[in-house]
């Protein structure tokens, strides 16, 4: 049984991985408002082609984007944006209780 809880919370680790990086969030985040191309998202987010093509692959790999080709493009979206928002929700709620001690943490916080 610890076995398999083991692996159950390996697992829940590489979930939350996918959401560690600030770029990945606000990509998902912007997917929440709907499909959106590549040159969308670089536009909207002020991000680079480069670092927005491979925070898309890295969220499709994990199964939390999903995509279709339109023309010589491809669009993408959400795959589970209902489950999603929800996660973020909570992630907004659990943050709105720690008040600053995600950010100071010494390990993983903002002068980590």
């Amino acid at each position: 049984m610890a076995i398999k809880e083991a692996g159950a919370l390996a697992v829940a680790g590489c979930l939350f991985h996918g959401f560690s990086d600030a770029s990945r969030l606000a990509i998902v985040r912007h997917l929440a408002l709907g499909e959106h191309r590549v040159v969308d998202l670089t536009e909207h987010l002020g991000l680079a082609q480069s670092t927005v093509s491979k925070h898309l692959a890295c969220l499709r790999d994990c199964g939390l984007v999903e995509s279709r080709a339109e023309g010589r493009a491809s669009v993408f979206r959400l795959s589970h944006p209902e489950a999603t928002m929800d996660l973020l929700s909570a992630a907004e709620r659990l943050l709105s209780l720690t008040g600053d001690a995600v950010a100071l943490c010494p390990i993983y916080g903002l002068d980590a």
